[in-house]
């Protein structure tokens, strides 16, 4: 395809495609760009908080939630009790979280829906991807992890994006967000039609790779509602298997008595309130690739995204 022609040029013709990139990269994926002054003050932000639970737990697993073998069918739910961090911002009543916690099901996505997902992702990074471990790609601002920055995929690619992404593609990731969006709001006791989509949603591609910038280093503790103000609601749907396609990578909650994990399993949805009630991190990658969506949040309407549409 013209396209695979494209990306070729990406190791032949350093003048070609990397100079479309150092001139196109920043503006077309400002957000992403900006991540990266983000990513230290969350490091800095998180660093006091989870230190100590450092000292105490170290990087071991003292729960396991679910395990990969398992099956859940209606959500599993863990609560905990909710920060104090949603005072620090506007209260939207049938909304903003009363009760927290953390939740898994395996019954919103089917193992082949997720499939299609994880081959829609594949298709998009393989036109680009990060120097380092961990690379992105976003439908709804277009961002696309490229070398050490970002490209937007819709502008870089123009007309040839129909031969990456096909509206069937757009179709099915609509449909699975409404899935997860309801899942949430039926778990949390909320009015669905209050909770919005944020930003930033996006696909992950995360491998054993050593990290190349700070966009790489995805490890470190944080808490999503500190690191993005507008997030209520976080999800993660996995799109490959723990021990099956990747070791490490584990996702895991850093609560004052221990690490309590979920081992990610294709098509399993795991989702939680967003305050520091569930700090957590990721375990680095040891090998193989693990693919998932992050799908957040609010309650705060401005802060709303659109579903993405191919262009």
């Amino acid at each position: 395809m013209a396209i695979q022609r494209r990306f070729h040029a990406k190791s032949t013709d350093a003048n070609g495609i990397y100079k479309k990139i150092r001139q196109n990269g920043p503006k077309h994926a400002s957000f992403w760009t900006g991540t990266r002054v983000s990513l230290l003050v969350l490091m800095a932000l998180a660093a006091c908080s989870a230190g100590w639970l450092f000292l105490l737990w170290g990087d071991d697993i003292t729960e396991t939630l679910v395990w990969q073998s398992e099956i859940v069918q209606l959500p599993r739910v863990f609560k905990v009790p909710c920060s104090e961090d949603y005072n620090k911002h506007k209260r939207y009543p049938g909304c903003t979280p009363q009760t927290c916690g953390r939740a898994v099901t395996d019954h919103v996505v089917t193992r082949e829906e997720a499939s299609a997902l994880r081959r829609l992702a594949e298709r998009g990074l393989s036109v680009g991807g990060s120097d380092g471990g961990a690379s992105i790609l976003d439908l709804h601002s277009g961002a696309l992890s490229m070398g050490k920055q970002f490209v937007n995929i819709y502008r870089y690619f123009g007309d040839q994006i129909k031969e990456i992404f096909s509206e069937e593609d757009f179709h099915l990731y609509r449909d699975v967000r409404g899935r997860i969006q309801q899942v949430i709001a039926e778990t949390f006791g909320l009015d669905a039609s209050l909770l919005y989509l944020t930003k930033p949603t996006f696909f992950s591609r995360i491998n054993s790779s050593a990290a190349k910038t700070t966009h790489d280093e995805y490890w470190h503790p944080h808490i999503d509602k500190e690191t993005y103000g507008s997030f209520d609601y976080t999800s993660l749907l996995y799109l490959s298997d723990y021990r099956t396609d990747f070791g490490g990578g584990r996702f895991v909650f850093m609560d004052a008595d221990g690490n309590r994990t979920v081992e990610p399993r294709v098509g399993r949805v795991s989702f939680f309130s967003s305050g520091s009630e569930n700090l957590h991190r990721v375990e680095k990658v040891e090998w193989g690739t693990r693919f998932a969506i992050t799908v957040s949040f609010t309650c705060n309407p401005a802060h709303a995204i659109n579903d993405p549409t191919l262009p």
